[in-house]
């Protein structure tokens, strides 16, 4: 069992110290005077004592060493930096919110403190005291005992409120897989038109911003529009006016790529200007005529299903890639009884729609959750990025409504539910 630590004053060890000065001469050595004192004044062990005389003769000037004095001032040096450390690591950490004008709300203050108040950068524990001691240094005055009333104060309502707003959004980020692709407006959208929660615009920005949530966004796309020269080109019947009174008055299409690690896979679609709707698409590793052909078959398939077996009065609009201007693709555009628009060369804007459409795709899809694998994994993805772009994303465009939503109301106002979207 270890010897108990015996905790002896300061005037003991001076006056031990002094005893075994005033007698070491009447003994042999130093240390025997040493252990007679140690042993009638009841000290602990003689090497005690001893360390006790070593030091007192450093501070006498007898012996070499660091004296008390200088011993005292290394201490609070070390000290005095370990507190500089800390205060800069505090600091750094709250670098956030000291960065604007405006005092911190007393809950992000808090709030701040809670996350740090255990941290030891700097050597030392940061703790309640010293942050508030920094943060009020630098112009952001907070009192202990401010941190300490925030603590154990009731939540207000618009907090409670919050909290609750928190964890919905949360939640439906986690269980839908395009639904945390949302900025704060589409977030808004959502949660009055699909959850039901009545809630502001400015609260869902504000509580996005205060999680670090943000929307998907959008980077350069590079063109893969490859006109071939030789081939004879439909006049373009949009220029630039890119607006539908009703579906199947205009389609756009195009394609883009995507990278995968066994090549390149492309993928084309059509879309329904009058509604944004995606009709049409095609997954395929050749960037050949097949492959908007494909697309086209399916969009006309999509019409004839629904009941739209006439397609008289459509225009197919596209740039002026060669797999767009190809004979097969022209004569089934014929055959469809749909007259063909293609977007005059060398104007950046020809083909806007479709590749403004497009570049939702790449944000929304490809770039968020790539890498990909094959071009299988790109078709499965995108088969159910096509369904949540038509049923669920609404669309500033089409007055924050779906693509289907926009086509149901508008069969419905023309009460032709004969032709109403499936």
């Amino acid at each position: 069992m270890a010897r108990p630590t015996q905790n002896y004053s300061e005037e003991m060890r001076q006056r031990a110290v002094r005893m075994v000065f005033e007698v070491q001469g009447d003994y042999e050595t130093q240390f025997a005077a040493i252990k007679a004192v140690a042993q009638k004044l009841g000290i602990g062990t003689a090497e005690t004592l001893r360390r006790w005389v070593r030091k007192a003769e450093i501070d006498r000037g007898e012996r070499a060493g660091v004296t008390s004095e200088e011993n005292a001032d290394i201490k609070r040096l070390k000290r005095d930096n370990a507190e500089l450390r800390r205060a800069n690591e505090i600091l750094k950490a709250a670098s956030g919110f000291l960065r604007g004008r405006d005092r911190p709300a007393t809950g992000q203050i808090a709030a701040f403190i809670d996350e740090h108040k255990d941290r030891t950068d700097g050597g030392l524990r940061w703790g309640v005291e010293p942050i508030c001691a920094v943060l009020t240094e630098h112009g952001t005055r907070v009192a202990p005992t401010t941190y300490y009333d925030a603590k154990n104060r009731e939540k207000t309502a618009r907090q409670i409120r919050d909290e609750e707003l928190v964890a919905i959004i949360e939640a439906e980020r986690e269980q839908k897989k395009f639904t945390r692709l949302y900025g704060a407006r589409k977030m808004w959208l959502h949660l009055r038109g699909v959850c039901g929660v009545d809630v502001a615009r400015c609260t869902v920005e504000r509580l996005m911003r205060a999680q670090g949530w943000i929307g998907a966004l959008r980077r350069k796309n590079v063109r893969t529009t490859i006109p071939d020269e030789a081939a004879a080109r439909a006049a373009d019947r949009v220029d630039r006016r890119f607006w539908a009174s009703a579906p199947n008055r205009l389609w756009c299409a195009d394609f883009t790529y995507v990278k995968t690690s066994t090549g390149t896979t492309y993928t084309a679609f059509i879309f329904d200007v009058f509604s944004r709707r995606i009709i049409g698409w095609m997954a395929d590793t050749q960037m050949s005529t097949s492959l908007v052909l494909d697309a086209l078959e399916m969009a006309v398939w999509t019409r004839r299903k629904e009941g739209v077996t006439d397609l008289t009065g459509l225009t197919h609009h596209n740039d002026a890639g060669s797999q767009y201007t190809s004979i097969a693709f022209t004569d089934r555009l014929i055959e469809a009884g749909v007259d063909a628009s293609v977007g005059s060369v060398g104007d950046a804007y020809d083909n806007a729609l479709a590749e403004s459409q497009i570049g939702l795709y790449k944000t929304e899809l490809i770039n968020e959750f790539g890498p990909w694998k094959n071009r299988n994994a790109v078709e499965a993805a995108t088969l159910d990025w096509v369904y949540w772009f038509n049923h669920e994303r609404p669309h500033q465009s089409v007055h924050d409504l779906t693509p289907m939503q926009a086509e149901r109301i508008y069969y419905t106002r023309q009460n032709q539910p004969h032709q109403q979207a499936g």
